[in-house]
């Protein structure tokens, strides 16, 4: 029997299939758990937004989480996890019940997450799952092309892409094997962003920093706005709101801590 909060990690993820997808591993070796193992407590946290404090509760306490990562860098390492989920491929039924349940305060951030809130209330799953496909898969090309090699030079697998690589290889992150995307997909540099945030990467205090500027502000903000104004973005237009928005709030954050 799965614990509560193994059951809510799946549950936000989408699933099985999807969680271990997200992690890297194998849907039979999520399905033989009955919690999440302690080797794998920070990437469910980073990939969900649940907290290792509910994901496992005999190894974490509120204290202890508070002093290793700071509330701010957990609300923004959410924030990357689910900007990563709703890109690397539709919401479930399940999540967009979850996102339906999103409130805000006055705050621009705070709207943007109501009006997400509001979107899925009135989301049908089917419509949703193909917009995304018609967003960025598409029938020989996708409306949307979420790569920072497509954005920056007009092609796939480009510079922008190489040196991705090298700077994943230098910080010792890894791509995950059953992942086909190239790595400088959306979905997967928010996936880093997740990790250099929550501390699930071991990485230098100036990572982040250098990641944010090198491979995501020059280019993730207009695929957010184009989200905004897609032709075939309904749901996804909120989406893309609230990614805009955020990114804009990370680059004047960086911007005053130098």
């Amino acid at each position: 029997m799965r614990d509560s909060g193994l059951d809510r990690a799946i549950q936000v993820a989408g699933g099985v299939a999807e969680l271990a997808r997200k992690i890297g591993i194998r849907q039979p070796s999520v399905s033989n758990w009955s919690r999440v193992p302690a080797e794998r407590v920070a990437a469910v946290e980073a990939i969900t937004g649940v907290s290792r404090i509910h994901l496992r509760p005999d190894l974490y306490s509120e204290k202890a989480v508070a002093n290793e990562v700071h509330e701010v860098d957990a609300g923004r390492a959410q924030e990357y996890a689910l900007l990563a989920t709703l890109l690397s491929s539709a919401p479930s039924a399940k999540l967009i019940a979850q996102l339906a349940k999103l409130r805000g305060d006055a705050s621009p951030l705070g709207l943007a997450h109501a009006h997400l809130g509001d979107a899925a209330a009135n989301a049908v799953p089917a419509d949703v799952e193909r917009e995304y496909f018609d967003l960025f898969i598409g029938v020989g090309r996708s409306e949307l092309m979420p790569y920072a090699s497509f954005y920056l030079t007009g092609f796939l697998n480009e510079r922008p892409l190489s040196r991705l690589r090298g700077d994943m290889a230098t910080l010792g992150i890894e791509r995950v094997e059953s992942n086909s995307e190239p790595e400088d997909h959306a979905a997967t540099l928010c996936e880093i962003m997740a990790g250099l945030a929550g501390g699930r990467f071991h990485a230098p205090a100036d990572a982040q920093h250098q990641m944010f500027e090198k491979h995501i502000a020059p280019w993730m903000g207009r695929l957010f706005a184009d989200m905004e104004n897609a032709e075939a973005a309904n749901f996804y237009r909120s989406v893309g709101s609230l990614g805009r928005l955020f990114l804009e709030i990370e680059a004047e954050a960086f911007t005053l801590a130098n």
